[in-house]
């Protein structure tokens, strides 16, 4: 996972079909993609492109039919689901579009809980979580729950959650889609941030075009290939 001048994440071949009644469906089509350490990289594309498929397959929330997904040197596809839990534990951040929060937990709570899977004691992790949940804003919001929250609030407790174990790769998943445009801006703002002081690489899938513009790489895919990609 150190050496810099090795792909962070290498996909190689990978093919992903699904077999929804007697048709076969192909998602992803023969993918070959190296991503690199620092990278905020976009993968971009129309509903049923292939994108949201694609960034389960870098994630290893699903198998691939065929090829190979590594991170760093593991082949990720490889892995039983323990050490696979462990592996996304120690190296990945998840941001979603339904925010995914537990209702039962506070804003302190949510964001301590990563923390929890690291032995870390409970006085330390919450320490830590509301010294972040101060960076996003949320100071005054420490102590409430979801459901006293706005979706924008909301979303700022799951970047929170995603970026207190100092991930290698951050997985946002349409991260914004819920969100009004002054608080997109906000929200991609913080996670850039967080990338660019931490050397995180971020894998950012969207259909929009100004939230590609956020990213230093945009992967165009339709019909499960590749079928752009652009440096900036």
């Amino acid at each position: 996972m150190e050496n810099d001048n090795k792909p962070v994440i290498s996909v190689k071949n990978l093919r992903k079909l699904y077999k929804p009644g007697n048709e076969t469906v192909v998602a992803l089509d023969r993918i070959n993609l190296d991503i690199y350490k620092g990278e905020i990289c976009c993968i971009f594309g129309t509903s049923g492109s292939g994108k949201s498929t694609l960034l389960n397959q870098l994630a290893a929330l699903e198998k691939p039919t065929e090829g190979e997904v590594y991170i760093g040197n593991v082949p990720i596809s490889r892995l039983n689901e323990d050490d696979l839990a462990r592996f996304r534990q120690r190296y990945f951040g998840f941001v979603f579009q339904a925010y995914n929060l537990i209702p039962t937990m506070n804003a302190i709570e949510n964001v301590a809980a990563p923390l929890m899977f690291r032995g870390i004691d409970k006085y330390t992790r919450e320490e830590m979580a509301k010294q972040l949940l101060a960076k996003v804003g949320l100071e005054h919001r420490m102590h409430h729950y979801p459901r006293e929250m706005s979706g924008g609030q909301q979303q700022r407790v799951g970047i929170a959650r995603a970026l207190i174990t100092k991930p290698k790769i951050i997985f946002a998943d349409e991260p914004t889609g819920n969100l009004d445009t002054k608080t997109t801006n906000e929200v991609i703002e913080m996670i850039r941030d967080f990338a660019v002081k931490y050397q995180s690489t971020v894998i950012l899938v969207s259909h929009e075009p100004d939230l590609a513009e956020y990213a230093t790489r945009v992967v165009t895919l339709m019909d499960g290939n590749i079928v752009d990609d652009k440096r900036k």
